[in-house]
């Protein structure tokens, strides 16, 4: 018998090791597509840390009431699900606290995307020509 093609035997092997190996290779892609948006959301809250520290920046070190030392969190951000908060103190020339004004202001943004994760961005800016 010349007849080409598989035997029943051939068919349920094929069947039953496709039932072993795909779920193998499944979950893991399943799990990797499942979590594929955090990157966007790092991201978004990355510019809205960078975003708001640019406004900070802008202003005169002593003039400027937006860079009174204190913690503040309105506005709120332009994107819904994070909240966003900075905090500006005295520091020192070695970046310690300082309780009085020697110079230097520390500028700390941190930005919290709707998963509850916390991104800092850092800045000190001087009173120094």
């Amino acid at each position: 018998m010349n007849k080409k093609g598989f035997t029943l035997i051939e068919i349920i092997v094929l069947i039953v090791m496709a039932g072993i190996i795909i779920p193998v290779i499944v979950v893991p892609f399943a799990t990797g597509i499942r979590g594929s948006g955090k990157p966007e959301m790092v991201t978004t809250a990355m510019y809205l840390a960078h975003q708001r520290m640019e406004e900070l920046m802008k202003f005169d070190y002593s003039r400027a009431p937006e860079l009174t030392p204190g913690t503040y969190t309105l506005p709120a951000p332009p994107i819904a699900g994070y909240t966003w908060q900075w905090v500006i103190s005295y520091v020192t020339n070695t970046f310690a606290a300082s309780g009085a004004d020697v110079g230097y202001k520390m500028i700390q943004v941190t930005v919290t995307d709707p998963q509850s994760s916390t991104y800092n961005v850092y800045s000190v800016v001087t009173n120094f020509p």
